[in-house]
């Protein structure tokens, strides 16, 4: 049966076992670093949260990529979808930088988060893949958790609807008269179709078909 709209959106995976309950709490401690620092300001939010987010998919290509080569066989499509993954991320991040025109102290931490974050994923999915497909999995859950949020502070009057940059119309194909709502629900479509993908990565791997 097919899930509503409201229902695909909220979807969420029940963690299983050890590994599953350890890249929620990893996530979950993120969240709450997030929610401390930002609070409300939804935009700035999701600057700091797409810096993040674009990383695993450039990560993850780039060892699944050496992992075909060293063993001489077919990526099966992962090499490709990571890597527009984290392309898609980094257009969300463009946007939002239009958006938000971040502070010197945010672009410091934009910098400060990229360099901690991509070291720590590098070695979390070098050693253990499915746990670090987990992890995106759950950060995009709260990342579509976030954007919800932020549609209901612009239908609430308490967000700007401000007009969409012109990257964002260029790159979703959007109207020109296309406003903030707009980008927003098309992010987090994206963001809940990542959440998908790296859900679906961690099982496959979790059943063996996929080393």
């Amino acid at each position: 049966m097919a899930l509503s709209a409201d229902a695909y959106i909220t979807q969420h995976h029940e963690p299983v076992d050890w590994r599953d309950r350890t890249a929620l709490r990893v996530v979950k401690f993120m969240r709450f670093f997030a929610d401390k620092f930002f609070a409300q300001r939804y935009g700035h939010r999701a600057v700091v949260l797409e810096t993040v987010a674009a990383v695993p998919g450039m990560v993850g290509g780039l060892l699944q990529h050496l992992k075909a080569l060293r063993h001489i066989r077919d990526d099966q499509g992962w090499i490709k979808e990571l890597i527009e993954e984290a392309d898609n991320e980094r257009m969300h991040l463009m946007t939002f930088v239009e958006i938000a025109q971040p502070s010197r102290l945010e672009r410091f931490l934009i910098a400060a988060a990229q360099l901690v974050f991509y070291n720590l994923y590098f070695f979390l999915y070098l050693l253990a893949p499915r746990i670090a497909h987990r992890v995106v999995g759950y950060l995009e859950e709260e990342a579509v958790i976030s954007y919800t949020h932020y549609l209901e502070q612009i239908d609430a009057g308490h967000a700007e609807n401000v007009p969409a940059p012109q990257i964002a119309k260029d790159y979703w194909k959007l109207d020109d008269d296309a406003r903030l709502r707009e980008v927003v629900i098309v992010i987090r479509d994206d963001e809940a179709r990542h959440r998908d993908a790296n859900h679906g990565f961690a099982d496959q791997i979790k059943n063996g078909e996929h080393a």
